[in-house]
């Protein structure tokens, strides 16, 4: 027979799948999913490995900039062809597009 703290440390986890209040409590909230997925969604089809840590780098930011702008409601394409232009011609690199009127 088995005394003592470990006993107790072992079940106490355990106790929280018997109090229904707190795993039904996220119903209550319309509004919160009942998932959390939705930002590997948008990365599951990115999962790509490069040879070097300046190309993971690179494509990291890359990933971030074009995401960036959908979520904006802006062309990532367009914005890159910008920056690829200004980054030509020695001008200035502009900032990020903002967020479409309406989007938020």
């Amino acid at each position: 027979m088995v005394h003592g703290s470990a006993c107790c440390t072992v079940s106490r986890p355990f106790k929280r799948l018997n109090d229904w209040d707190v795993i039904f409590r996220v119903t209550s909230f319309c509004h919160v999913p009942l998932i959390n997925n939705a930002a590997e969604r948008l990365l599951r089809h990115w999962v790509y490995g490069t040879r070097t840590e300046q190309g993971s780098r690179v494509f990291a930011i890359l990933i971030s900039v074009i995401e960036t702008c959908r979520k904006r409601q802006q062309s990532p394409w367009l914005y890159l062809a910008v920056i690829i232009d200004h980054q030509r011609t020695g001008r200035p690199i502009p900032k990020l597009p903002p967020v479409a009127w309406g989007s938020e």
